[in-house]
Parts: C-alpha cells; structure tokens; sequence
C-alpha cells in the first residue's frame, strides 16, 4: 500500500500547506529475502539457529533463552514503587476494558427452521505468542497491550518473545501481565521459534504484537502455519480540527507521536488555513526544545503533513481515505462530528482526550492498524485471542427440511458423493 496523497476524489479543493516528501512504506525486498533464510534455518536447527542469529542481530545470544521465575521475581523486585505502581494501573486498565470487550462475545443457539439448530462457541486460542519489542525506548505498556487480553481471553499458554538486550522492566511487564513463559529472543528469529517450535520455544497457534520490518515480514511469512494479528507498519497520528483547534496543543500531540520512529506518520486535515500555518510554526518552535528532537524532527520533515479543506465532508473524505492509526478529533462538536468517521485504528474524541493515554494505561490497546489497514480491520483486542467456532444439529424434522435442498443442488453440480451423504439421512441412498 503506498502512502495517501491528495485526490481530487477524496476532497476537492484540498491544498497542502506541508506536504509529506516520502512513503513510509519500505522497499522489503532484501528484508524479504533475508527473513526467508532466518526462518527456513530455525525451521531446521531450532535453538543452534536462534542462538547464532541472536549473537549476529542483537550482540548476545544468552546461555539459556527462557527467563527463570528468580530472574522473573528479580526484574519485578527492581522495578522503582512509582513505576511498579503505574504498571499495575495499566494491567488493570487493560483488563477492566478487555473483560467488558469479552462480555459481548456471546455463544449462539438457533433453531433456524424446525428441528434444524445452529450456533456458535467463543473457544480461546490455546498457545498464542506475544512478540514484544524492544524498541528505540523501553516501551513498558508493550506486554501490558498483548498480554493481558489474552489472559482475558482465557488461553491456555502465553509465551512472550522479547530482545535479549531489553530493558529488564520488559521482563517484570511480561511477568506482570500473566505471560506462562518468557523467552529472550527477538527480531525475526524470534518469530520463527514461535511459528516453528524448538527445544525451548513451544510452537503457538497464534502470533501478536508490533516489530521492527524484519518481525513484521516474518509474521507475514509464517502466516498460514500459525495466525497472525496484523502487519503493523510505522505509527500514525492524524489530527482533524475546524478553526476552534490549538495549536499548541495539536503540535505537542503530533510530536508526542513523531518521537516513536523517523518514519512516524503525523498529519493535521483542517478546514482552517490559519490554524494550520499556527501549527506548523508551533511544530517547529517545539522541535528547538524537545530532547528527542532527532527522531521526532525526522519523522516531521519527511512525513509531516498539513492539509487544508474546504468543508467537514472533504475532512470526513480525506481523513477515510488515510484510515489513520490515531485518529484526534478536534472540532467544535467532536463528539457528533466522531460519529460520521469510519475509517481509523482508535478515535480520540475531543481535546482532553490524548493518544499518550492510550498507548500508556487508560485501557484501550495501543496495538492497531497502520498504512491504511483502519479500512479494513480493527486493532488488537480480547476477540483477537477467541475463536468463533459454528456447529449445528438437526432432528428429523430438521433432515426433512433441508436434505432435500441439498440432494438436487449436489445433483446440479455433479457432486455424486455429496447427493449421496444428503440423501442417506432420507433413506434415499
């Protein structure tokens, strides 16, 4: 998928006031050649692999990959009261709200005709795999978003993969959470003990989480043999704001998000040329002063955008049309003008309402569809970890009426087996 740009289809009379120079999606050829070689090694020789592609990717490769529960006690035991305190906070957030998500997934029984019963079952995934990346910062909420919902969920086995090199706190996070078993692996390799099974790493049913090009490629590679969440590209933020939006507060919230990667996508679509040019001035009066201005000022300059439009319809149009991964709405009533969005990852309706709460601790999960994927899927949820699995029953009744239906249509399509497994319960075989 390449980069939105403007159309004169998803709003006429849009103008740039700063136009994105690049697209953030990436050329994978070689990635996609070199995460093949990863992954048919480690389908081969397991832990000899993992070990040798640790040691070459990440500079160490440790001893015993598993995490022992006195190095798991010890992480949690390290971990400053403040911030043991506000990981708690999160991992109760994220339940609180995965639990409410759960209570909505209901089974299902149906008597559709008379005797003929249909439904459903919500079956947890047994063994799902919570990849958790390291990152350029320690990202503490990262096991929080994909492990507690799978706790929620009720699987059976939680195995999380996190870099050798990780922040400690990442361990006690993963603990913390209710990961069953912790690993120190991470990039592709770690993917594919997953998808594969060694010694050490049980094979899953079910990989999660975001990564680095090279995890993502390989969770597109492996999908098939094990389930996927979704391919998770650079973080997003877009911002949709009439003439009421503060600049001040549009520019922090856009540079918030600039600081995750240089290829973080930030973009404001407003319907005031005035606020957009306040912006981008605050933007850069901002960058002069934040300490991560080398990442957060990267990403602006190539992938920055400030886009006006003439009216709502042509922002409602051109923010659908992006299907950013944050949406912001900023408007003089966010809440009714939230209601004709329908494409984004999660919404943030009104200004006190900030993606930092989400991707930290206030419980909706941080884990969601980037590069235009908001069109098509939702992000990481309790559901992601539950299978919806149908079944049916019937009586005789039920055979009497739908057997026959199925006799003359396996009849028409030359399906003589299937005209014979329909008949047999009539008698008519």
């Amino acid at each position: 998928m390449t980069l939105s740009t403007p159309s004169p289809t998803a709003a006429h009379g849009l103008f740039h006031i700063k136009a994105p120079s690049a697209s953030a999606e990436i050329d994978g050829t070689e990635i996609e050649s070199t995460v093949r070689d990863i992954l048919g090694r480690v389908a081969r020789e397991g832990d000899e692999a993992v070990r040798h592609y640790s040691q070459a990717f990440d500079g160490t490769a440790p001893e015993r990959f598993e995490v022992s529960d006195a190095q798991k006690q010890e992480a949690v035991a390290a971990l400053e009261p403040e911030a043991l305190e506000d990981m708690q906070f999160a991992i109760e957030q994220v339940r609180r709200f995965a639990e409410a998500q759960r209570q909505t997934m209901l089974p299902l029984e149906i008597e559709t005709l008379p005797g003929l019963h249909l439904g459903h079952r919500i079956i947890p995934i047994r063994r799902v795999g919570a990849y958790v990346p390291g990152g350029r910062y320690p990202l503490l909420s990262a096991p929080v978003m994909t492990i507690v919902p799978a706790v929620v969920a009720g699987c059976a086995e939680i195995v999380a993969c996190l870099p050798p090199n990780a922040h400690p706190a990442m361990i006690a996070g993963c603990h913390l959470s209710g990961a069953t078993r912790i690993f120190r692996i991470g990039g592709a390799q770690a993917i594919a003990a997953m998808a594969y099974g060694t010694d050490s790493v049980p094979a899953v049913d079910k990989i999660v989480g975001p990564g680095n090009a090279y995890v993502n490629e390989a969770k597109r590679q492996v999908f098939g043999r094990v389930g996927i969440d979704q391919l998770a590209g650079p973080s997003e933020i877009y911002v949709l704001a009439d003439e009421t939006g503060d600049a001040r507060m549009i520019a922090t919230d856009l540079l918030a998000q600039a600081e995750h990667d240089i290829r973080t996508r930030v973009g404001l679509i407003t319907t005031s040329e005035t606020l957009g040019r306040a912006v981008q001035a605050e933007v850069e009066a901002q960058l002069a002063t934040l300490s991560t201005a080398a990442v957060a000022g990267a990403a602006w300059k190539t992938y920055g955008e400030i886009a006006v439009v003439p009216d709502e319809d042509a922002m409602v149009a051109y923010s659908d049309q992006i299907a950013a991964e944050h949406l912001q709405v900023h408007t003089r009533d966010a809440a009714a003008f939230a209601q004709r969005l329908s494409n984004y990852g999660s919404l943030f309706i009104g200004t006190k309402a900030s993606v930092v709460y989400s991707d930290k601790c206030c419980g909706t999960n941080h884990t969601l569809p980037t590069m235009g994927a908001g069109r098509y899927t939702g992000g990481l949820w309790v559901g992601s970890y539950l299978k919806v699995a149908t079944h049916q029953w019937l009586d005789d009744e039920g055979v009497a009426a739908v057997a026959p239906h199925a006799v003359r249509q396996s009849a028409r399509e030359g399906l003589e087996g299937h005209r014979r497994a329909a008949a047999l319960r009539l008698g008519l075989a």
